[in-house]
């Protein structure tokens, strides 16, 4: 057997929150481009289709579910109607989340500090209990991967809103915590923890805080930011059977930005 089979994922089902744009579209199309049939969960029926639609040209199956995974309810109505109808989940990648807010905590509401929480850590905490929960009955082993951040490991310059950096934080604890338990299930549980990516909201980011975003730039010792595409090898690696001995890692892909 070559090497590469072993990043093969034919007969493979992904789950994947936040799938049709930015950093999820392409770790969705990675996955799907090395043979896996993918379930996008995304709150805009326009992107969902249109993401589906080039999965589907790689020949493997697209379903969509609309709904905002940040909102507790729906993400559990998400969860379970993927698997009920489309069941059985074999990769999870819990990879919605968002800053959202520039905030100082001194100024920060609880309904913000909440909103954010919600996005980043709760809707990691339901989709790995619902669909992760599912795996572990089944007795087959999984993959869950989580999109962190570099921010739960280090304080961004110069932005306010610090629930971000406290929930990704948690979300790569969560990750080392889960990876405990579910080992003995053959269940790898590992976190991405990307740097500087130039995805839709940071693009709109840039426009408005252009002083920040430079700043930041400047500190990325591979002196640029990072593209959405170059987290689909990862994922395809994290999901496949090469990483099969790798869990509770997590895995920075900054270009060097956390060196210094």
């Amino acid at each position: 057997m070559s090497v590469l089979d072993r990043f093969r994922l034919d007969g493979k089902r992904l789950f994947i929150t936040g799938g049709s744009r930015g950093l999820g579209r392409e770790m969705a199309i990675a996955i799907a481009d090395a043979g896996a049939d993918v379930v996008l969960v995304g709150r805009d029926q326009e992107s969902l289709n249109a993401t589906a639609a080039d999965i589907q040209k790689l020949g493997r199956s697209a379903e969509v579910i609309a709904a905002d995974i940040g909102l507790p309810k729906d993400c559990e109505r998400a969860c379970q109607q993927a698997l009920d109808q489309f069941g059985p989940i074999d990769i999870l990648i819990n990879n919605v989340g968002g800053r959202r807010i520039n905030v100082p905590v001194e100024e920060q509401s609880l309904e913000q500090w909440q909103q954010i929480m919600d996005i980043n850590l709760t809707s990691t905490f339901l989709c790995t209990k619902l669909i992760g929960g599912e795996m572990v009955k089944r007795g087959n082993g999984g993959r869950v991967i989580n999109i962190a951040s570099i921010s739960g490991m280090v304080a961004n310059r110069g932005i306010g809103g610090r629930s971000y950096e406290t929930s990704k934080a948690a979300v790569i604890q969560f990750t080392r915590a889960i990876a405990t338990d579910w080992a003995p299930h053959k269940i790898t549980v590992n976190a991405i923890c990307p740097g500087g990516f130039m995805t839709e909201p940071n693009v709109r980011w840039a426009s408005q805080n252009p002083q920040v975003i430079d700043t930041f730039k400047k500190q990325i010792p591979m002196g640029d930011f990072g593209q959405p595409e170059d987290l689909g090898p990862l994922a395809v690696y994290l999901a496949s059977d090469a990483a099969r001995y790798v869990t509770g890692a997590a895995i920075v892909i900054d270009g060097g930005y956390t060196l210094w």
